[in-house]
């Protein structure tokens, strides 16, 4: 996914995905269907290429429906919910960070995928329950690291809750590695 957004052209990328710019100032988020794929698919490619399976940047017109597909699909009952007013201001700050699928006008999984210049962070990868399992998680994650390699980034890193099995199964799979020496330190901002 380039940054490139509102250029009107059309930009293929690896993953055999054509991304789809708008002519209108950067207002319509940005589109990528199935198109020409140059060299083999992934091996886990097993979503079907059809139309109604869209990959997009989110809009502000998304929020609500996000907080609550992540309410409905996110393994993380054990934090708070998330806030809109607070992903408005994301989507406001980085218009492509939150990448979105559709299936028939739905989204149906999400990754956020946060750059501040220097580090490249996987946050919120959630995919609907009922599509699990089917490739549709580790598109996601494809797409995500396109734009960290657009944007220059050279490490990527994901936050996975220690007892999502098959969140840690899924980035295993894509090539992370955890990282057991680790431990995070949160503190809410008014504490």
């Amino acid at each position: 996914m380039s940054s490139t957004l509102g250029t009107g052209r059309s930009r293929h990328i690896a993953l055999g995905w054509t991304i789809r710019g708008s002519s209108d100032g950067g207002q319509a988020a940005r589109v990528a269907r199935p198109g020409p794929c140059r060299g083999p698919r992934p091996a886990d490619a097993r979503l079907p290429r059809v139309d109604p399976l869209t990959f997009r940047a989110a809009t502000l017109a998304d929020v609500d429906e996000l907080v609550g597909f992540w309410l409905r699909a996110g393994e993380n009952a054990s934090r708070p919910s998330d806030r809109p007013d607070l992903v408005r201001r994301l989507v406001a700050r980085d218009p492509e960070a939150v990448i979105v699928a559709e299936l028939d006008g739905r989204i149906v999984a999400t990754v956020v995928a946060g750059w501040d210049g220097w580090r490249a962070n996987l946050y919120r990868l959630a995919v609907e329950p009922g599509l699990r399992g089917r490739g549709l998680g580790r598109r996601m994650v494809q797409l995500a690291e396109a734009r960290f390699r657009e944007l220059g980034a050279e490490r990527f890193s994901a936050m996975v809750l220690d007892h999502n099995e098959l969140g840690q199964s899924l980035w295993s799979a894509a090539g992370y590695v955890a990282q057991d020496d680790w431990s995070r330190w949160v503190k809410a901002a008014d504490a």
